[in-house]
C-alpha cells in the first residue's frame, strides 16, 4: 500500500499543478484579451478621426506585442513544467511496481478453453455492473455465444436497481411478491422492508397522506408475528404527522440511508435466491490477486535467485500459502496429512474404512500387494473400499 501511496502522492501534485494552470491561463488570457480590445477600439477611434499613428499609441502597440511573446512564453514553460511532473509519475510507477508479471501467470491462461472462461467471467462482471452495452459489444467482438438464459437474470437485476436508484418501489415490490415463498425459505426480510419503506415515503408526504398511508399499513399484516416492534414504531409515528416527523422522535423514519439500505438488502437476497453471488467472481479473484501479488512476486525472486524453477508449476496449488482474510473464505479445504498437500479434483481426499482421511495420491503410495494399511491405524483394508469425500 506505500507504494500506491507513493504513486498517489505524485499523482496528485500533477492533478493540483493542472488545476492552478488552468486557473493561471485563463486569467492570463483574459487580462490579455481586455488589453487587445481597449487597444483595438483605440486604433479604430484614431482611423475614423484619420489621424496618423501617434508615438504614444505606437509605443503602446509593441508594449501589446510584448505582452502577448510574454504571456504565450510563460504559458508554454508552465505547460512545459507540467510534462516534467508526469514524467515523474511514470518513473514512480516503474520505480514502485515490478512490470514484468509473465513469470507468474501461467501460459495456459491465454490457450483457447482458459482465454474463454476468462472472457466469460468478465462478460458476467460487465452485466452485473449494469454495463450491458459494453458486455454486448465484448459478446460481437469476442465471438462469445452467450445465452439468452444467462443474461436474463441480470437484465432484471439491474432494472430493479436502476429503479430502486430513482426512489421507485414498484418493480422491487411486483418482484419481491412474485418471489414470497422463495424468500420467505431463505428468511428474507426484503418484502416488508419495500412495504415499510413506501409507508415511509407516505408518511413524508404529511398530513395529506394520512388516509392513504393508514389504508396501506394492512400490508404488514402477513408481517406482524416477524417485525411487530418495527410496526409499532411506524404506527406511532402517525400521531406526530400533522406537527411533521422532522421535529419528531421519529425524524429518523425519514434519512436516505434508508434507500441505500434496501438497494444493498434486495442485490443481497436477489442473488442468494437467482444462485449468484452479491460480487462477481472477477472482482473477487482481483481483489485477491492484489493481495496476493506482492508475495507471488517475492516467491518468483527468490526461486530464481536459488535456481529451483521447478518448485512452482502453477497449476495446482502455490508453494507458500497466502492469507487473503476471512472475506475470501468461500468453502473447506483439506490437506492431506501424509502429504502435506492440498487436494484437488485430480486428487481428491479419500475416506478410508476406519474413518481416516487421505489424498487419492496417498492412497496409491500406501498400497502394498493390493492392500492398504492405514497409516493411523492396524487396520488393513481394500484400497477399492475408500469412498471420496467433498466439502
Amino acid at each position: 500500500m506505500e507504494r500506491c501511496a507513493c504513486v498517489e502522492r505524485e499523482l496528485d501534485k500533477v492533478l493540483q499543478k493542472f488545476l492552478c494552470y488552468g486557473q493561471h491561463c485563463e486569467r492570463g488570457l483574459e487580462e490579455l484579451l481586455v488589453y487587445v480590445s481597449q487597444l483595438r477600439e483605440e486604433l479604430s477611434t484614431a482611423a475614423l478621426q484619420r489621424t496618423p499613428l501617434s508615438a504614444t499609441l505606437s509605443l503602446v502597440m509593441s508594449q501589446c506585442c510584448k505582452k502577448i511573446k510574454d504571456t504565450v512564453q510563460n504559458l508554454a514553460s508552465d505547460h512545459k513544467d507540467i510534462h516534467s511532473s508526469i514524467s515523474r509519475v511514470g518513473k514512480a510507477i516503474d520505480r514502485n511496481f515490478d512490470a514484468d508479471l509473465c513469470g507468474i501467470v501461467p501460459a495456459m491462461v491465454w490457450e483457447s478453453q482458459e482465454k474463454q472462461i476468462l472472457v466469460l467471467a468478465i462478460i458476467e462482471h460487465l452485466y452485473q455492473q449494469g454495463m450491458l452495452g459494453v458486455a454486448e459489444e465484448l459478446c460481437q467482438e469476442s465471438t462469445m455465444n452467450v445465452d439468452i438464459d444467462f443474461k436474463k437474470p441480470f437484465l432484471e437485476l439491474n432494472s430493479i436497481l436502476e429503479a430502486l436508484h430513482k426512489q421507485d418501489l414498484e418493480p422491487a415490490l411486483s418482484w419481491a411478491i412474485f418471489h414470497r415463498q422463495q424468500l420467505a425459505e431463505l428468511n428474507s426480510s426484503l418484502e416488508f422492508r419495500l412495504h415499510r419503506l413506501h409507508f415511509i415515503r407516505l408518511l413524508a408526504g404529511g398530513p395529506g397522506k394520512e388516509l392513504e398511508a393508514l389504508s396501506y399499513a394492512r400490508h404488514f399484516q402477513p408481517f406482524a408475528h416477524l417485525h411487530q416492534q418495527e410496526i409499532q414504531v411506524m404506527m406511532g409515528s402517525l400521531v406526530y404527522l400533522r406537527l411533521g416527523l422532522k421535529n419528531s422522535p421519529y425524524r429518523h423514519l425519514l434519512d436516505d440511508s434508508h434507500w441505500t439500505e434496501i438497494c444493498e438488502t434486495f442485490t443481497r437476497d436477489a442473488c442468494a435466491l437467482l444462485g449468484l453471488s452479491v460480487e462477481s467472481p472477477l472482482s473477487v479473484s482481483f481483489a485477491a490477486g492484489c493481495v496476493a501479488l506482492p508475495v507471488l512476486m517475492n516467491i518468483k525472486a527468490v526461486i530464481e535467485q536459488r535456481q529451483c524453477t521447478g518448485v512452482w508449476s502453477h497449476k495446482d496449488e502455490l508453494p507458500i500459502e497466502i492469507e487473503l482474510g476471512m472475506k475470501c473464505w468461500y468453502h473447506s479445504v483439506f490437506a492431506c496429512p501424509i502429504l502435506r498437500q492440498q487436494t484437488t479434483d485430480s486428487n481428491p481426499p479419500i475416506k478410508l474404512i476406519c474413518g481416516h482421511v487421505i489424498s487419492r495420491d496417498a492412497l496409491n503410495k500406501l498400497i502394498n500387494g493390493g492392500k492398504l494399511k492405514c497409516p493411523y491405524c492396524p487396520m488393513e483394508q481394500n484400497p477399492a473400499d475408500g469412498k471420496r469425500l467433498i466439502f
